[in-house]
């Protein structure tokens, strides 16, 4: 991997699931990771895997201040994002939406709207300055249609479609907001919706062996796009 081919990614939501698997197939690659997550254990063995392509922080993404913070530093080091994967997300146990108590339903929104929106706030201005990178809000499915029991979810993951949108209208010309769906994998959030029926569907390491060439494929022309993973082909 040369200096030519190797990029920086800001990811969320590093340490399971998608992100963790991601993160390790961006390792493999040969990229820089600008990583965080809520479990300093699990990203202290993603620094461990990745040396000093790693730079990893604990980070509440529905907080600004530490996104913020997280983020200063990493620039302050040279690590302006290439590419932003705000991965990071919460899904609310199934239940009626009235059923759903007020606490749950905040925190389904705080996670993956405002996580996002942190997210984009906070290494968006550097990347405009030097005058390119790829800004890519995880999506889902339940951003496009709608299913019963998850509207909490729904209505985060829409308005992340909406978000994004409205964020590829503001940027300058050479950069992208793209809104991604990963697909339906066997994470974590999956089986608290369906059980062990989430063991039929594609594992976060099988995914990843696409997604990372999908993400790092992203670029200006895609600009405002609503794409899932599934609809290119591994360029690899």
């Amino acid at each position: 991997m040369n200096d030519e081919t190797q990029r920086t990614v800001a990811l969320t939501g590093a340490t399971r699931g998608l992100g963790r698997a991601l993160a390790e197939r961006l390792l493999e690659g040969g990229h820089r990771l600008v990583a965080c997550g809520r479990s300093e254990a699990l990203l202290q063995e993603l620094e461990r895997l990745g040396g000093d392509q790693v730079f990893a922080r604990v980070v509440d993404i529905r907080s600004w201040g530490e996104v913020d913070a997280w983020a200063t530093e990493a620039c302050s080091r040279g690590l302006v994002p290439d590419l932003v994967i705000a991965n990071a997300g919460k899904i609310n146990d199934p239940a009626p939406l009235w059923e759903v108590p007020a606490a749950e339903f905040d925190a389904v929104l705080a996670v993956n709207v405002s996580g996002v929106a942190n997210t984009v706030r906070a290494f968006a201005p550097s990347m405009i300055k030097r005058g390119s990178g790829v800004l890519a809000g995880l999506s889902s499915g339940w951003g496009r249609f709608a299913s019963p029991d998850v509207a909490p979810y729904c209505a985060s993951k829409f308005a992340v479609e909406g978000l994004i949108s409205a964020l590829s209208q503001e940027l300058p010309e050479g950069m992208a907001a793209v809104a991604v769906g990963p697909g339906v994998i066997d994470t974590g959030m999956l089986r608290q919706v369906r059980g062990e029926a989430a063991g039929d569907c594609e594992t976060p390491a099988a995914w990843s062996r696409r997604a990372a060439p999908f993400f790092l494929g992203l670029g200006a022309a895609d600009n405002g796009t609503s794409i899932s993973v599934s609809a290119r082909e591994d360029p690899s």
